[in-house]
C-alpha cells in the first residue's frame, strides 16, 4: 500500500463518501461532472476520496469571500490517475480544479495552466521549501500545495519517564533516556525497549519512504539524481544496512508490515516508538492502551541533517477548462484560507503560518516536529518522473523486502538499479 492510499484510507476508511459542497462523484468510473461551470462562478473540484474533507471550510470561505462555489467529485486513489489521464488525453476535462498527488505532476505537467501569480516572495517564503521547488515544473509554478505531511518520531512518553527505566538507561548506557536526536540514540532505545513482550521499534518492509528518508539523510538523492540511476551508491547502502540492523528490535515479519499493520502495533502498545506520519498523532483512538501518553520528535538527522520524504498534494488548474477565472480564484482561496484544512478529520494544511499557528495548542504536540521535519536541510520530495510510481511498486518494496528478510544489500541495491534503468529506457 502506497503513502498516499494509506493516508486517504486512513481518513474516509476505505469507502469513497458522497460528500460534497453541491456534487460528487464515487468509483473509478464515477459520473462526469457537468461541463455547464464555464464562465460562471462554479467550479467542479475533482479529488481523492478524503482529500475533500480538507478543502471544505476553504471551499466555504471561498464562497463567502468571492461568490466562487465549488462542486467536489470524489475518486478512490487507485482510480483518480485513470480518470486524469483520460481526460487530460481528450483535451476534454468535466473538472475546473484537480488535486493531484506530488508524484503525478510530471506525467501531467503539459495539461496544466501556470499558476505563477500565485507564487509571490512572500508566499514562497510561507510554503516549506521542498514543495516549492516541486511545484516549480519547467520554470512554471503549476500546483499549489493543499496539505503536506512528513513522518515524525512518535514515543511512549509514559516508558521514557518512568523512573526505573530512567535510571535502568542510564546505567546501561551512560546517558538520559529521552526521545532520540541522533540514530544511535534511536537504536540503543530501541534495543532497550525490546523485552518482556515489547519491542523497541518497527520496520516497515512493505513501504519505501522510511530508508529513503535514511538516504535523504545521509546525504545523496534518492534513487535519481538527475537521468542517472544511483541507488546502489554509498548512501544508499548505508541506510539499507542501518534500517534492516534495526529489524531485530521490531516485531518479526518486517516484509509484510506497512503503515497500517505499524499504526496499529504502536497503537496497541507493542512498540515503544515508531517512525510515523504526524497525522497520526491526533487520529490516535481513545480507548488505546497509549492514547494519552504518547510524545513526538522531529525526524532525526544524520550526516547531512533533518531529512523527510514530504506527502504533499497540489491544486492544478487544466489549461482545458473553459473556467480559467473562477479555478484561479478557489486555488488563491485554498492558499489564503489553508489553515481551514487543520480542522478537518485529516488535519493538515501546507502553510508553515497555517501549522505555526495551532502548534502550541494542545492536541497538536505533533506540528512543532512536523514544520522542523518539512523545513529540514536533507527534506526532499521524490525524483520528478512518471515512472516513479512503478519504480516503488516494482523494484523499490520488493528490494526492501528481501533485505528485510536477510538479502545482501550491495547485491540487491545492484539489481534494483538495472531494473530501474531497464524502466526508464
Amino acid at each position: 500500500m502506497s503513502t498516499r492510499k494509506f493516508i486517504s484510507r486512513l481518513a474516509v476508511g476505505g469507502i469513497c463518501t458522497a460528500v460534497a459542497l453541491s456534487a460528487s462523484a464515487c468509483g473509478a468510473g464515477g459520473p462526469a461532472a457537468s461541463t455547464e461551470t464555464a464562465g460562471t462562478n462554479t467550479v467542479n473540484v475533482l479529488v481523492e476520496a478524503g482529500g475533500h474533507a480538507e478543502l471544505t471550510g476553504v471551499a466555504e470561505q471561498c464562497k463567502t469571500e468571492t461568490g466562487v462555489s465549488a462542486n467536489f467529485v470524489e475518486l478512490p486513489y487507485d482510480g483518480m490517475f485513470n480518470r486524469l489521464s483520460s481526460e487530460f488525453s481528450s483535451g476534454n476535462v468535466s473538472f475546473d480544479v484537480a488535486a493531484l498527488d506530488s508524484v503525478w505532476l510530471p506525467s501531467f505537467k503539459d495539461a496544466l495552466q501556470p499558476i505563477d501569480e500565485i507564487f509571490t516572495d512572500e508566499a514562497k517564503k510561507d510554503i516549506f521549501p521542498a514543495l516549492v521547488k516541486e511545484a516549480n515544473v519547467d520554470g512554471h509554478f503549476v500546483g499549489l500545495p493543499a496539505w503536506t505531511n512528513a513522518e515524525i518520531i512518535l514515543y511512549r512518553k509514559d516508558l521514557f519517564e518512568d523512573a526505573k527505566n530512567k535510571a535502568d538507561f542510564q546505567a546501561k548506557y551512560g546517558y538520559e533516556l529521552a526521545a532520540p536526536t541522533t540514530w544511535k540514540q534511536y537504536q540503543d532505545i530501541s534495543e532497550f525497549f525490546t523485552k518482556d513482550g515489547m519491542y523497541g521499534t518497527d520496520v516497515k518492509g512493505g513501504v519505501e519512504t522510511e530508508w529513503l528518508a535514511h538516504v535523504l539523510q545521509a546525504g545523496s538523492p534518492m534513487v535519481l539524481d538527475g537521468d542517472k540511476v544511483v541507488v546502489d551508491n554509498a548512501a544508499h547502502k548505508e541506510a539499507l544496512d542501518f534500517y534492516v540492523g534495526l529489524a531485530k528490535y521490531a516485531p518479526s515479519g518486517a516484509a509484510q508490515v506497512d503503515w497500517a499493520a505499524a499504526q496499529n502495533l504502536f497503537n496497541q502498545g507493542q512498540t515503544a516508538m515508531t517512525r510515523f506520519w504526524a497525522h497520526a498523532y491526533r487520529q490516535i483512538p481513545k480507548d488505546s492502551p497509549v492514547a494519552g501518553k504518547v510524545g513526538a520528535a522531529p525526524m532525526i538527522a544524520g550526516s547531512a541533517g533533518v531529512g523527510g520524504v514530504p506527502g504533499p498534494w497540489y491544486l492544478t488548474v487544466p489549461k482545458a477548462t473553459k473556467n480559467t477565472e473562477a479555478a484561479k480564484k478557489f486555488v488563491k482561496c485554498a492558499y489564503d484560507y489553508n489553515d481551514k484544512g487543520i480542522e478537518s478529520s485529516l488535519g493538515l494544511a501546507s502553510r508553515i503560518s497555517a501549522f505555526e499557528k495551532y502548534q502550541d495548542k494542545e492536541g497538536y504536540e505533533s506540528f512543532k516536529p512536523l514544520i522542523e521535519t518539512l523545513n529540514g536541510e536533507a527534506t526532499a520530495t521524490r525524483p520528478a518522473t512518471e515512472k516513479w510510481q512503478q519504480i516503488v511498486d516494482t523494484v523499490l518494496v520488493p528490494m526492501l523486502q528481501k533485505a528485510v528478510a536477510g538479502g545482501d544489500s550491495a547485491a540487491l541495491l545492484a539489481d534494483a538499479k538495472k531494473q530501474i534503468e531497464d524502466l526508464l529506457k
